[in-house]
């Protein structure tokens, strides 16, 4: 009977320990479950954030756009798989590649709202010459585009008269045509998305002649003859700086697509024996600051514009006070140095995201303004760090 009793006691011990093992094990499981849910949660969150992170680094750029109505996608109820073609006047440099990505998040937003994935996704395609600015590849790319019946179409004008037979083809199948950056006088333009040009040189003028005490020589460098955007700042800086600055002279205004002329003018002026063939374009601008040993301050329309003076100065050791347009490497460099007093930092993400938006609106027949502004700063080297200025850098 004893013998029966610890037998007993022994099997309901065991018993015990098994259930206390049970229990342990399912709270460990438990615990382990909870752990996962929790590491699940802040995935998540982490996700959320990212995408909050994502959506800051860009936002402060939209948020320059006016009107708002191009600053977001909603109530863009395009077709499932609508195609809208950006064309730009390059693709690598830092500008364009900006425009690019701003066209790029506008799609993607697009699809967003409108819950579209796969095949049924707009697609929103950025192209450009690989030469720069270059008007024969741009216009080959404008016919290749409008050949696929694109929703609607914007692009960036290399050359204002060079795409007026492309623009009649695009009116007769029915394409809306927006510009951006760079526009044209064509008729029927759906809108034009742009920095204020008029408005961001004139400011360029009165920087650049408050630098110089508003006396002196100035010559103005600018990256082609033949663009709307390039004529729109030389026109606004000249008429300000005549019409405010009558102690400043515009000694000489170079067009980076003249460098021919130039270079006659070079062989006739200093009778040299050589050919217009061997003669460079360093030569070229050494010859006009050697013509005008006194300027006093220089304009530069763009940053290849701004990258010939910067290397004027560092071959001929010359010291202008210089202000210009656009942002990259090297005038980033050159502001920090104290070797470029100012420049118009333009929106490039904002131009091209809200060229899409005014694409889309234009493909639905929603209406568009005639211009849309994607803004400007005024950057220097003491407001370089400043955070609203750092928003549109970054």
């Amino acid at each position: 009977m004893k013998k029966r009793c610890k037998m007993i006691i022994a099997l309901l011990s065991a018993a015990m320990v098994l259930t206390a093992c049970a229990k342990n094990t399912s709270d460990t499981d438990s615990n382990k479950a909870n752990d996962t849910k929790t590491q699940d949660t802040s995935k998540d969150a982490a996700q959320d954030d990212t995408e909050t992170e994502k959506t800051k680094e860009y936002q402060a750029k939209l948020d320059m756009i006016e009107p708002s109505a191009y600053r977001d996608a909603r109530g863009l109820s395009l077709e499932e798989g609508a195609y809208i073609s950006i064309i730009g006047k390059g693709t690598n440099d830092d500008f364009w590649v900006q425009v690019k990505k701003g066209a790029e998040q506008a799609g993607k937003d697009i699809n967003e709202q409108l819950g579209y994935k796969g095949k049924k996704a707009v697609k929103v395609v950025y192209s450009g010459p690989s030469d720069k600015d270059n008007v024969d590849e741009q216009v080959n790319i404008l016919d290749e585009e409008l050949s696929r019946y694109p929703a609607a179409l914007a692009i960036s004008i290399a050359d204002a008269k060079a795409c007026e037979v492309q623009f009649d083809q695009a009116g007769w199948n029915g394409t809306p045509i927006v510009t951006f950056d760079s526009s044209s006088d064509y008729p029927g333009i759906s809108a034009f998305v742009s920095t204020d040009n008029s408005a961001s040189a004139t400011e360029a003028a009165n920087r650049l002649a408050e630098a110089m005490g508003e006396s002196g020589e100035v010559m103005l460098f600018l990256q082609d003859s033949k663009s709307q955007v390039a004529q729109t700042r030389e026109n606004a800086f000249v008429s300000q700086i005549q019409s405010a600055y009558p102690n400043i002279t515009i000694v000489e205004t170079y067009h980076m697509d003249q460098i021919d002329t130039y270079k006659n003018q070079m062989i006739q002026e200093l009778a040299t024996d050589k050919q217009a063939a061997d003669i460079t374009e360093e030569e070229v601008i050494d010859y006009l600051f050697e013509k005008h040993p006194n300027v006093k301050g220089c304009f530069a329309s763009n940053s290849d514009a701004m990258e010939l003076v910067l290397d004027e100065m560092e071959r001929k050791n010359v010291s202008p006070f210089i202000v210009g347009y656009d942002v990259n490497d090297d005038s980033m460099e050159a502001l920090k140095a104290g070797k470029i007093d100012g420049l118009v930092v333009q929106n490039p993400f904002g131009m091209g995201y809200a060229a899409t938006i005014a694409s889309a609106r234009a493909a639905l027949n929603m209406g568009n303004e005639a211009f849309v502004n994607t803004g400007y700063v005024w950057v220097t080297k003491q407001n370089l760090n400043d955070e609203a200025v750092q928003s549109i850098l970054n």
